[in-house]
């Protein structure tokens, strides 16, 4: 046995972030000073178990203080008797404030009925509340436990159940991305209560714990289509056009691009192939004479134009598939398009999930370009086809009835 040591303390530096810290001898005596500070708390372990605790203050490491020493050393009461313990000092006042940020998560947006890759940051603070149980539980055979170790050992555990918890709330609750700020205050308080435990177990009391920002993660593919759409969602809004009118406005500015730069006679066909797309948002073109011919007739009448083909989401199994189609090839769901923006909704949507357009009660659509029909409208909103053509035939597919309420082409109920 080497020298018997009288006088153990640990004097902390501001600069160290250490959480625990081993004395670095284990020769005692009964006559043993042990000084704690006042943001620390001592622990004894010998022969594999605890022997003694120890608050801020001056302690003698006696058998009066410690009266296991008796059995376990067989040490008599008084006298200067010497015997061998570990002496570990835990830093019971340091919080630690870290920050987290979980991996790319997908999740099925309720508004926009598609998966939605979303990133999620913020930070949670946290410190010692029990020593002998974070010393038993996550020091071992170390001499230091640093705030650095702490966040290797538990960062991954941490972000895996904020993941997990963040995901069940913002299902459980139906929370689309465009108002998901709004929950921010309730997440974090539903994600505290839930992790609190998890740190708990370990020693530790969590003291904050708060959601910074939840946000499509724009470094994936889904997510930079996910913004791309909301970008031009938002434009049309603002805008005050649908999306059948930015087809055309971009489908003008493609044409004059591309005429333009050959000769003259190019750039003129380019400028009348414009002004004719243009047109076609009020049912009339320069190059569409017809139109004009129904117009004078007729002004109320509009010149059928076949809508624009776009690729729509699923509102059944969330893939893609194109406008232009009756059912999807996915899943074979009923394509039930939004006649402003043309987004796919359930057959029983009251308004379109994407732009919130009331939809048809009936379920009727277009026999000349199957767009779902507005309740009480006298022309399709998409091609301009009179609905009044459509009687005795098929309000879903325009077949004609005959005899029976049901559509021997598609099985529509038309009663």
């Amino acid at each position: 046995m080497g020298a018997i040591i009288d006088f153990v303390k640990w004097d902390t530096r501001p600069d160290e972030q250490l959480f625990a810290w081993k004395f670095p001898e284990t020769n005692l005596s009964t006559y043993t000073q042990l000084v704690v500070a006042e943001s620390q708390e001592a622990i004894l372990f010998s022969k594999g178990q605890v022997v003694g605790k120890f608050g801020p203050g001056k302690h003698t490491l006696n058998t009066e203080n410690l009266p296991i020493l008796r059995t376990m050393f067989g040490i008599p009461f008084g006298g200067k008797n010497p015997f061998t313990a570990e002496v570990w000092f835990v830093n019971k006042l340091m919080p630690l404030n870290l920050d987290w940020t979980t991996d790319s998560m997908m999740y099925h947006d309720p508004d926009y009925q598609t998966m939605v890759p979303l990133l999620a940051k913020g930070r949670y603070g946290i410190k010692i509340v029990d020593a002998e149980r974070f010393l038993i539980k996550l020091v071992g055979t170390t001499t230091t436990f640093t705030a650095q170790q702490l966040t290797d050992n538990f960062y991954g555990a941490t972000v895996a159940k904020t993941k997990s918890t963040l995901l069940q709330f913002i299902m459980s609750n139906r929370i689309g991305i465009k108002s998901i700020s709004a929950y921010l205050e309730g997440l974090s308080e539903s994600l505290r209560q839930s992790i609190a435990t998890y740190w708990e177990d370990y020693g530790f009391q969590l003291i904050s714990f708060y959601i910074t920002t939840i946000e499509v993660d724009s470094n994936t593919d889904a997510g930079k289509a996910i913004l791309k759409a909301m970008s031009q969602q938002s434009a049309q809004i603002i805008g005050g056009y649908t999306w059948q009118q930015s087809q055309v406005f971009e489908s003008a500015d493609k044409a004059i691009d591309k005429m333009g730069n050959g000769n003259g006679q190019n750039s003129l066909l380019g400028a009348v192939i414009a002004t004719n797309l243009m047109g076609n948002l009020s049912g009339g073109g320069l190059l569409n004479p017809v139109s004009y011919k129904n117009q004078e007739t007729n002004p109320n009448v509009q010149n059928p134009v076949a809508p624009p083909v776009r690729e729509v989401y699923c509102s059944n199994c969330a893939k893609k598939f194109p406008s232009n189609v009756k059912f999807c090839p996915h899943c074979g769901d009923p394509y039930n398009g939004c006649p402003k923006c043309g987004a796919d909704n359930d057959k029983n949507a009251k308004k379109c999930v994407s732009c919130g357009t009331t939809l048809s009660a009936s379920g009727a659509t277009c026999s000349n370009c199957n767009s779902p029909l507005a309740e009480g409208a006298a022309f399709c909103n998409t091609c301009g086809k009179p609905v009044a053509s459509m009687e005795g035939s098929c309000k879903r597919c325009g077949h004609k009835l005959g005899n029976t309420p049901f559509c021997p082409q598609c099985g529509f109920k038309n009663s």
